[in-house]
């Protein structure tokens, strides 16, 4: 397997010593070209360029406005950021084109110029609330499982998982062989097959889904309610709005 690329910081070719330097993904995502993990496979895949040479270290660093920065040749323009809440439907993929023809969420935001990506994601079954946006480096940090940012779920299983079972769930459940970060489950009431609020700090593939059937009680719906402090009960599902300054203040102040 080949060596991953050195981080290590590189002085760019005629690039420019005064200002504050920052790291080449972090301009890229902080443009709106792509999220920061997406701006960095583009750096090792050779599509960026900084005063005309191709740059393939991750640890690189330039000036934005100072150095000149391209991807494909094609200068790199600081965009206006855009933040958008949606209500998730059922039946849409949670992506900008999906491989297969399936409807994604791009399909449900209009009149917007910026391209917005989702920050984080909602199985094609599920539905609830998405941040969008073309902060790359904001989402970076609200979907980085190491800063612990909570999204609530209200979900739907077969049955009623016994008081055991949802302790075993809550303290760090094993999935894929490793040890999930705890989580909050409440039940929220005493149906047949009952309505149960989960509270995650991490979002592993279909983790709530995956947990539940593990146990025998497997999900008929889910719905997430809130991420992290953005919640909005009145969105029906397909809508979506801008995010308000204060909104947009508190997702900041998380990190």
């Amino acid at each position: 397997m080949p060596s991953r690329p050195s981080r290590t910081a590189k002085k760019l070719p005629g690039s420019t010593p005064s200002g504050q330097p920052e790291r080449l993904q972090k301009i890229m995502a902080q443009s709106g070209i792509a999220s920061r993990r997406a701006s960095e496979t583009l750096i090792l895949e050779g599509h960026v360029q900084v005063n005309g040479k191709t740059v393939t270290t991750l640890g690189a660093k330039a000036i934005l406005g100072k150095d000149k920065i391209t991807v494909n040749f094609q200068p790199l323009q600081k965009e206006k950021h855009v933040y958008l809440l949606l209500n998730k439907p059922k039946g849409y993929v949670t992506t900008l084109k999906d491989p297969e023809g399936k409807p994604t969420v791009a399909a449900l935001i209009s009149g917007i110029q910026a391209r917005v990506y989702p920050v984080g994601r909602l199985d094609f079954n599920s539905e609830g609330l998405l941040l969008m946006t073309n902060d790359g480096d904001l989402a970076y940090q609200l979907t980085d499982p190491d800063h612990e940012i909570p999204k609530i779920y209200i979900v739907k299983v077969y049955r009623t998982p016994t008081p055991e079972q949802i302790k075993e769930l809550s303290n760090g459940f094993r999935l894929d062989g490793r040890k999930l970060k705890p989580c909050r489950i409440e039940l929220l009431d005493k149906a047949l097959n009952p309505w149960l609020r989960v509270t995650l700090t991490e979002g592993k593939n279909q983790q709530i889904r995956r947990m539940f059937a593990a146990v025998g009680h497997p999900v008929s719906k889910l719905k997430r309610i809130q991420f992290g402090p953005i919640k909005d009960d009145r969105l029906k599902p397909g809508e979506w709005r801008p995010l308000t300054a204060g909104e947009i203040r508190a997702l900041k102040n998380l990190n």
